[in-house]
């Protein structure tokens, strides 16, 4: 939108294209970006949070009313996100970029006057400490290390209150609740509220650790996927070719027709069986989303030796740029069921790391579970990096050979499949374990 500070136009150099954009332009954009990502990074664990605390976690009816809210936030997330890629795709390259971006502008606009004009209905959580959160979990630590030596009964200096089941986990933190010792400069003693926070806090790192998996499968949805998908058969009716990348809108599809299903038909269902306001528990959630998304990969390994045979059949191996005679309508289910997996876990992770935190650090919970899959990509990358260097030696094709006929994605797919079954059982280990914080949830 912005004027260009010089009628230069764009020149050939060495059969390159040199950039025509000035400087200061091409600095605001990426100021912008950058801005976008920090606000991104503000807006996101906050907002859920914010909403959720709308809902009484004491009154049966709004607790219950609280898990639904988790449910159809996703859903409206990724329906609006789906419509918005649909529309704003289509101006981008017909019409204008300045109209595409120009757009989203003015919706956040609305969008924050609107949120504005609820101010004076929302709801606040009052701080209940004086104390932050992060120093009150960091004192039981430091008490902990500081009597860990002591042989005095701690049921005593409890005064015999201690919840058993959260008493038997993480006992070394137990010491905090211990008085310091005579001439000590620490006075006060921690509470039994505060050490069940910190141990909490502590429960939830295994489980955070064993989602990684999920999170790694989840980052191929969006990259071997759609490399899978260049090299096949996209013809949807004659002169109309859909793009590969096109069907990741399937994954968001799948969130948005099984959403509802989830929330008007299987948790009633499920709520009649077990007796529990959301149907099943948090990590019961969690679990059958990995489960969903083991057969997920599997299926797309299947898909990818299929089509590795189809080349092999139609003699296009060594023609990275030649289409395999296989419909990319075979892609349509691994995308689709990795949608319905992400109904269950990640809106799982959303309820559960703001659930389980203490209620001062509930923003910070949704963080952690951001964190899941920022990490995940990450070790996607080391992941495939190291397969890259392994597989790759002597000058040998490896797994992701840029010519994708003579790859083998297949392997990939089954290695992250087995990985999966390792993080599934690893995470029912601890599920098993794990002590709810009983803050709105009783059941474990």
């Amino acid at each position: 939108m912005l004027p260009s500070l010089t009628k230069s136009e764009c020149q050939v150099e060495n059969n390159k294209f040199t950039s025509c954009t000035p400087q200061s332009q091409v600095i605001l954009f990426f100021i912008s970006l950058y801005r976008v990502a920090i606000g991104q990074g503000g807006h996101k664990p906050c907002v859920q949070a914010f909403g959720a605390d709308q809902f009484d976690e004491r009154h049966p009816k709004e607790y219950k009313a609280r898990s639904s809210f988790f449910n159809w936030w996703y859903f409206t997330m990724c329906a609006g996100c789906m419509a918005t890629l649909w529309i704003l795709n289509y101006i981008h390259d017909n019409l204008s970029w300045v109209l595409g971006f120009g757009i989203p502008c003015v919706a956040m606009i609305i969008a924050l006057l609107v949120f504005l004009l609820g101010t004076i209905t929302y709801r606040f959580n009052i701080q209940q400490h004086d104390k932050s959160p992060f120093l009150r979990i960091g004192h039981v630590f430091i008490a902990a290390i500081r009597n860990r030596g002591s042989s005095r009964p701690i049921e005593e200096e409890a005064g015999g209150i201690l919840p058993h089941q959260s008493f038997e986990q993480f006992k070394f933190l137990n010491k905090a609740l211990l008085a310091p010792p005579k001439g000590s400069k620490e006075e006060k003693t921690c509470s039994l509220s505060e050490v069940e926070e910190a141990k909490a806090v502590l429960r939830l790192v295994p489980i955070w650790a064993t989602t990684l998996v999920y999170a790694i499968a989840f980052a191929q949805v969006s990259t071997f996927f759609t490399k899978q998908g260049v090299t096949m058969d996209r013809t949807i009716f004659p002169g109309f070719d859909i793009p590969a990348a096109s069907l990741q809108t399937l994954t968001t599809l799948g969130i948005v027709l099984f959403s509802p299903i989830y929330d008007r038909i299987f948790v009633p269902i499920a709520r009649n069986v077990t007796g529990k306001p959301s149907g099943i528990t948090m990590l019961q959630r969690i679990g059958s989303g990995i489960f969903i998304s083991i057969f997920t990969i599997a299926f797309a390994a299947l898909v990818e030796m299929k089509r590795l045979e189809t080349t092999q059949e139609s003699g296009v191996v060594d023609d990275p740029n030649a289409t395999v005679p296989m419909s990319i309508w075979w892609l349509i289910p691994q995308y689709f069921l990795f949608g319905v997996s992400e109904v269950f876990t990640m809106v799982g992770l959303q309820e559960f790391f703001y659930d389980q935190v203490p209620n001062e650090l509930r923003s910070m919970g949704l963080a952690l579970y951001l964190s899941i899959f920022g990490i995940g990509s990450f070790l996607s990358g080391f992941l495939i990096s190291v397969i890259e260097k392994v597989t790759g030696k002597d000058g040998k094709d490896s797994w992701f050979a840029n010519n994708l006929n003579k790859a083998h994605l297949d392997y990939f797919y089954w290695l992250l499949a087995g990985f999966s079954v390792v993080g599934l059982t690893l995470f029912i280990c601890f599920a098993k374990s794990y002590v709810y914080n009983h803050k709105g949830t009783t059941s474990r």
